[in-house]
């Protein structure tokens, strides 16, 4: 009798982030339980937060999603490497939701 692998619990979050990769935006429900999801690990987390280093430290970003590509590309995707954001995701790029809901 053979035995199935076990499922991937990251599966549809691994989908997702392909998606995003490719600057295709994921449904509006998608999005809503990222945020969630988001939402219960933060609010979990003490205000400080210890960084393993070595880190990539990131200016802000604005919600240009190619530049944060760029980052990915030279520095590497996470969690392959630490990336610190200083904030100001969002803003002024034509894709701050994807921006976002990558990071």
């Amino acid at each position: 009798m053979a035995t199935s692998l076990p499922d991937n619990p990251y599966h549809d979050l691994d989908e997702q982030i392909a998606r995003l990769m490719k600057c295709q935006p994921l449904p509006e429900d998608a999005v809503k339980a990222l945020c969630e999801k988001a939402k219960e690990i933060l609010v979990q987390e003490i205000n400080v937060q210890p960084v393993r280093c070595p880190v990539t430290v990131c200016g802000d970003i604005h919600g240009q999603f190619q530049d944060l590509l760029e980052l990915f590309k030279i520095g590497g995707n996470s969690p392959d490497t630490n990336y610190l954001f200083m904030g100001d995701y969002v803003d002024r790029g034509y894709h701050s939701v994807e921006t976002v809901t990558l990071l």
